[in-house]
């Protein structure tokens, strides 16, 4: 009888352990193509802030890290997180935070502050899946140690409405490329994915030069302007993050190229914040052992992944768990979270 009393607390112990939700977002617009479902409409995120608002346990990402160092966090506790510091989290999404009064941090890449210049991602989609007109044929010298790149468009040079609208519903993460262009894209993506942000550029340009396009970049993929950061860097609500410098794949480097941009990234927003940077995210989710060493090495106090888990405050504080949000009118979010504190 005392072993089955002690398994059944030991079970009740396990179940109901405090447990947080931290929720990974990137876009509030609406852009051409959303490949990797990283927008959520303007609409569908105030519907879904009004779902969190409703909870009532919505606290920041910094309380919800001292909380896990004091283990005090409260049950079903839901933090906000944007990555990357595109120009919409300010113009869109921190309007609609501060209407509701809902505390969030923003991952920054500091590297993209105020150029008027895409993310390497966004760019090569652009150029590849919304270019009017390209060749039928490309021939690429990719650098290094990569194999050249041949690929055959024929029958794709223009884009159709229809190949347009193939486009705008593929999800790379979920199906395989629908078309030409679309395969392209995604053998260079993952090509270019694990390089260095100057090799990314190398190509992209070599790509600007075969699609006979000039380097320009859509207002709507821009990233935050320095005044626009001390803005949200001012409002009580908000709290910026690292990001790094040029958002690498970390585990793709070695560790002195791993501490540079985390060292960095940190530096330059403590530079135009005048506020410590205590909290980093993983670029793409990509980390190791080495990556979480030395991001507590440099005195981040916690950093955040990609991997959809819970976190409790057994967590370790480096390689704590995130939801990605996508694009879901209230009700389908509200669901959303149940499955996932259930999880």
């Amino acid at each position: 009888m005392r072993r089955w009393i002690r398994s059944y607390a030991q079970l009740v112990r396990r179940y109901t352990k405090p447990r947080a939700l931290v929720l990974m977002y990137h876009r509030v617009a609406e852009p051409d193509t959303d490949i990797w479902d990283l927008a959520v409409s303007p609409a569908h995120f105030e519907q879904q802030l009004r779902v969190l608002k409703q909870l009532g346990t919505v606290i920041s990402a910094s309380e919800l890290v001292e909380r896990l160092r004091t283990r005090t966090l409260p049950r079903r506790s839901i933090a906000i997180t944007f990555d990357d510091g595109y120009l919409d989290n300010y113009t869109t999404a921190s309007p609609l935070l501060t209407h509701y009064q809902l505390p969030a941090t923003f991952f920054i890449v500091s590297g993209n502050v105020g150029l008027a210049e895409e993310f390497w991602w966004d760019e090569l989609a652009g150029i590849l899946l919304l270019s009017e007109r390209l060749p039928a044929s490309l021939a690429l010298a990719l650098p290094g140690a990569l194999p050249h790149l041949a690929a055959d468009l024929q029958g794709e040079q223009l884009l159709t409405p229809a190949l347009r609208r193939q486009h705008q519903l593929w999800r790379a993460g979920e199906v395989a490329p629908p078309t030409r262009r679309a395969a392209l894209f995604y053998q260079l993506w993952q090509q270019l994915r694990p390089l260095p942000a100057p090799t990314q550029q190398l190509v992209l340009q070599q790509l600007r030069n075969w699609a006979s396009l000039a380097a320009s970049a859509r207002p709507a993929y821009q990233s935050l302007a320095e005044c626009q950061l001390r803005e949200l860097n001012a409002n009580p609500l908000f709290t910026l993050g690292a990001h790094t410098a040029t958002h690498p794949a970390l585990a793709s480097h070695p560790a002195p190229v791993q501490a540079q941009e985390l060292a960095a990234g940190r530096q330059a927003l403590r530079a135009a914040s005048s506020q410590p940077i205590e909290l980093l995210a993983y670029p793409y989710g990509s980390y190791n052992e080495e990556t979480a060493a030395l991001a507590a090495q440099l005195g981040f106090r916690a950093a955040f992944t990609t991997e959809g888990r819970l976190v409790t405050t057994s967590a370790a504080p480096h390689k704590l768990g995130r939801f990605q949000v996508n694009d879901w009118d209230g009700p389908a979010f509200k669901r959303r979270l149940a499955a996932w504190f259930a999880a």
